[in-house]
């Protein structure tokens, strides 16, 4: 990927939460839209769907993601991505003393002409915004895990 419109993001979300309720929520993709306001998930097929992802920019991105691993025993998520960003999304998710510990990990490039076009001025705002949704995402998922669902 050309170094200018990659983008590569890892951090670690700490839950007071059993990993396998944890593997859980984030693994129901269908769900995501009730505890991370910022994302509209629309099921194209029992492997596939496409993401809205709307943050502070006015703009909303648009994506396709294609299931690549889904391993509840070693509890990783991973997915390719494609449309305004192409690359890979990863969800891993460990015990952490009482807790867990969720990784996040998205290694991407930038597909959108505008976005592409002003990638490289605007890479700090790109940088805050991702932040910004990610917090949201973070937020909502310890409060969803605070209320669970039966069988979670």
């Amino acid at each position: 990927m050309a170094g200018r419109y990659r983008y590569r993001f890892h951090e670690h979300w700490d839950l007071d939460a059993a990993p396998d309720a944890v593997y859980a929520v984030l693994e129901a993709v269908d769900d995501y839209p009730s505890w991370w306001p910022r994302l509209s998930f629309t099921r194209i097929d029992p492997h596939s769907g496409t993401v809205g992802v709307r943050s502070l920019l006015p703009y909303e991105l648009r994506l396709t993601v294609r299931e690549r691993r889904r391993d509840p025993r070693a509890r990783v998520l991973e997915a390719a991505l494609d449309g305004d960003l192409a690359g890979r999304i990863r969800w891993t998710v460990q015990p952490r003393g009482a807790g867990t510990r969720a990784r996040f990990e998205q290694d991407v490039e930038l597909r959108n002409p505008r976005m592409r076009r002003w990638g490289p001025v605007a890479r700090p705002v790109f940088l805050a915004s991702h932040g910004w949704v990610m917090r949201r995402g973070r937020r909502g998922l310890r409060r969803r895990l605070e209320r669970p669902r039966a069988g979670i």
